[in-house]
């Protein structure tokens, strides 16, 4: 007797888990937006961005011999949500219709602030130079991330959201070709990882004591690891529960990048890079 077998047939291609490490869950919503193979081209090539700069210490010393600095960006706008049938960072400028139909402010979501903070930090001449420590980011759901010193971030705004959102997915992004995790997300609270003697700065315009940045960092010792802890949201201020100073660097509100890039040129002339 012949065993009968059945007629195999398309298997249905299983759906995508998305894994969030805020632990929250995610609504679907109707087809808006979808990617197309363009848009996923686009984030393969992000990864593939993803490469250690030239000229900086890899991996970069723990302890610099005179002096360095840690930067922690707060409430950075990088939230995934379903928006058709693939899973995006939500921005203000693409997904503006979605956002009102959840009652949500399109102002309030905006990534591109932190993508620019990070670019000004990883392509400064203080960076390059080897006197970043380290670098974290906390997201306003709480998701807090490492970047390393030494990762030369996507360019354009388009492939730092695909990587964005592979980090938050998949919870590291490493470099093709190496085992190094360039980018992880680690455990809460930052604090942790900070160095036992360092200094925590806050900035904000809203503190009632403004300095001259290039007289406040180069008063204090360079035995000190400064650290530095600036919003990378819209609107609002940080949290100064762990800072040990709050302070504001202007009379008027800068962004974020404009923040960091008055640090980083401060720091730079204590430290005497050119």
């Amino acid at each position: 007797m012949v065993r009968p077998y059945a007629v195999k047939g398309r298997k249905r291609p299983r759906k995508e888990e998305f894994v969030d490490p805020a632990g929250e869950e995610r609504e679907e919503v109707g087809t808006e937006n979808e990617i197309t193979q363009e848009d996923e081209d686009d984030l393969k090539e992000a990864q593939e961005d993803l490469e250690q700069l030239p000229g900086i210490p890899i991996p970069p010393s723990k302890k610099t011999p005179n002096g360095g600095v840690i930067f922690v960006l707060e409430k950075a706008s990088l939230e995934v949500a379903k928006v058709g049938k693939t899973y995006q960072i939500l921005n203000s400028d693409d997904h503006a219709n979605y956002l009102r139909k959840h009652k949500r402010d399109p102002a309030e979501y905006r990534p591109d602030i932190v993508h620019q903070a990070l670019l000004a930090i990883l392509d400064s001449p203080l960076n390059k130079a080897g006197r970043l420590q380290a670098l974290y980011v906390r997201t306003e759901k709480g998701v807090l991330f490492q970047v390393k010193p030494h990762v030369r971030m996507p360019r354009t705004f388009k492939r730092f959201s695909g990587l964005m959102l592979q980090l938050l997915q998949k919870l590291s992004v490493t470099a093709s070709g190496k085992r190094e995790k360039l980018l992880q997300v680690i455990k809460n609270p930052v604090t942790r990882y900070l160095p036992v003697n360092s200094r925590k700065i806050g900035l904000s315009h809203s503190s009632e004591k403004l300095v001259q940045l290039r007289d406040y960092v180069t008063a204090v010792s360079d035995d000190v690891d400064l650290v530095f802890v600036v919003g990378a949201m819209a609107h609002g201020k940080i949290d100064k529960d762990y800072t040990d100073d709050f302070i504001s660097v202007s009379g008027y509100p800068l962004s974020a990048a404009c923040c960091i890039g008055r640090i980083c040129n401060a720091l730079e002339q204590k430290w005497k890079i050119l």
